[in-house]
């Protein structure tokens, strides 16, 4: 019995030694919690809505203050006419628009009721659907108020209008967010992968000290996956498209050129990852910690950014899949133009020459 605990102790000594196993033992638990805990919920705060009030009357003054002062949205614009919702939306910085009809303090006093039209953004029926169901609360509250001391019971009408996606289909945000996550799994993960293995085998130093430039060498080995990235989005595209009836209301030149922009933002971020990593294991733990959760949970692929605390959306901020997966959401599903997507797509291309850039001067390092 004193062997068998004797090999228990031993295990316990090589756990503690090593410093990766412990990484693995309590920091990814921790780290999962805190995104998990901090990025999963369906509350909203603080949305960006954008007002058009075609009667601008002491009611629909009431009812925008109680909106505006419930904490849950911001006004970002105050429309003028009914052709500004669809530039407004394709911005992308607002989640829903309300519309009051013209005379609606007259109607509602002459006819005991009158409409108001909630317009939001689809692309992500989850939040689409939140803000709906806040939005009509708040104006459902306002009513009941007034029908405290007004008789007969005045009716306000809240009328939904889901933009992009009137069937409010979950499909029309998981397709978009599965091009980002297999991009992100084929390209960097795999890439860092591939190319630690080749350090792990010594074959990495022989294949760079071969005739041929160190950077066509890398070049090389990441091409296959530029090529197969393309294949795997076209097949996506292709089953969203026919199966499901996601619509691609954009350029499709324009999709596909994002597209390769994103795949090799995703391989430069593999080779950064294969510099510094020394085995195959470490890049794994990597690239799961600090791409696949991020993409996964820290894009606005599931949740929304504005609702994440201060440190998470400042990470979100940094990560290539946030831009990416709006980018794609636009010209798939509003069928934006690179003249709403050109922010994004400045951006996307200023991570990707950081990380080319850190790419390249860490295999100089190695190579010294």
């Amino acid at each position: 019995m004193k062997r068998f605990w004797g090999f228990v102790h031993k295990e316990f000594l090589h756990i503690f030694r090593d410093k990766r196993t412990l990484i693995i033992l309590f920091g990814m638990p921790i780290i999962q919690i805190l995104l998990f805990g901090y990025a999963i919920t369906n509350e909203v705060r603080n949305a960006n809505i954008a007002i058009l009030d075609l009667s601008k009357d002491a009611v629909t003054n009431s009812i925008i203050n109680k909106i505006s002062s419930s904490g849950y949205f911001m006004i970002y614009d105050n429309l003028d006419n009914l052709d500004e919702i669809e530039t407004v939306f394709k911005t992308g910085k607002v989640k829903e628009v309300i519309v009051f009809e013209s005379g609606f303090a007259q109607k509602l006093k002459s006819n005991k009721k009158a409409e108001i039209q909630i317009i939001t953004d689809a692309t992500d029926p989850n939040t689409g659907t939140t803000l709906y169901f806040y939005t009509s609360n708040i104006i459902k509250n306002y009513q009941m108020e007034i029908n405290l001391v007004q008789q007969p019971f005045l009716n306000i009408i809240p009328e939904i209008q889901a933009r992009y996606n009137p069937l409010l289909k979950g499909v029309y945000l998981f397709v978009p967010g599965l091009i980002t996550i297999i991009l992100m799994l084929v390209c960097a993960m795999m890439t860092s992968i591939s190319l630690t293995k080749e350090k792990e085998l010594g074959s990495m130093e022989v294949l760079l000290a071969s005739p041929m430039k160190p950077f066509l060498v890398i070049i090389s080995k990441v091409i296959p996956y530029l090529i197969l990235s393309l294949i795997i989005s076209t097949v996506i595209l292709l089953i969203g498209h026919y199966n499901f009836g996601v619509p691609i209301r954009g350029n499709l030149i324009l999709l596909y050129l994002e597209i390769t922009l994103f795949i090799i933002t995703a391989l430069s971020l593999g080779i950064l990852i294969s510099t510094k990593a020394q085995t195959q294991q470490v890049a794994l733990m990597v690239s799961l910690a600090g791409l696949m959760l991020p993409t996964i949970l820290l894009s606005g692929f599931i949740f929304p950014i504005e609702n994440m605390p201060l440190p998470l959306q400042i990470i979100a901020h940094i990560n290539p899949s946030t831009y990416f997966m709006i980018i794609v959401r636009d010209i798939m599903i509003k069928g934006s133009g690179l003249e709403f997507l050109w922010q994004e797509t400045a951006i996307l291309i200023g991570i990707t020459l950081v990380l080319i850039i850190a790419s390249i001067k860490n295999f100089r390092i190695r190579l010294q």
